[in-house]
């Protein structure tokens, strides 16, 4: 199974995979690194830098299984994802919403929806301290249904990691 994770900027996708990834090590699931055209030392999720030019490079020459751009970057999933999928391993991936189509069209594919209510993730984004006031406004602001037809999993994070990470790993446990 491929579980594609979504949600919001402040829900804690990022916080929530790390510590579901500790705790399913050796279970038979593996958590994709994106390739994202951004430095290392930018974001908190590990992610593997690439230049823009090595991005689509990759791209073009089949490397990724889901691609996207956002925000003026690029990000991917490697093609390797799939080795995993017929070895019968569970792959997790943080996606954007726009590949969710293309993904359930090629691959057996669960999403989960990390969530939190509107004043949690104002005051996350806030404490990033990347965004202004307006800016932050305009991201709450902004609604992406979820295409009806996928099979969707909310995952609540308004409490503490430990507890979100426990419902995001009841929810891949589930399948």
């Amino acid at each position: 199974m491929l579980f594609l994770i979504v949600g919001p900027s402040g829900a804690g996708k990022d916080t929530l995979l790390a510590l579901a990834r500790q705790r399913l090590a050796g279970k038979g699931f593996r958590f994709a690194r994106r390739a994202i055209t951004r430095p290392a030392d930018v974001g908190d999720e590990g992610h593997l830098a690439v230049g823009r030019a090595e991005f689509e490079r990759v791209r073009n020459a089949g490397g990724y299984a889901l691609w996207w751009e956002a925000h003026g970057l690029l990000y991917g999933i490697p093609i390797d994802i799939e080795d995993d999928l017929r070895a019968g391993r569970n792959v997790v991936a943080s996606v954007s919403r726009a590949v969710l189509e293309f993904a359930d069209s090629r691959y057996c594919v669960r999403i989960l929806e990390v969530f939190a209510p509107p004043e949690i993730l104002a005051g996350r984004l806030a404490g990033r301290g990347r965004e202004d006031v307006s800016d932050i406004a305009a991201r709450l602001a902004r609604v992406v249904p979820l295409p009806e037809h996928l099979r969707v999993t909310r995952v609540l994070n308004d409490d503490s990691v430990e507890l979100g990470a426990a419902r995001m790993i009841a929810a891949l446990d589930r399948g």
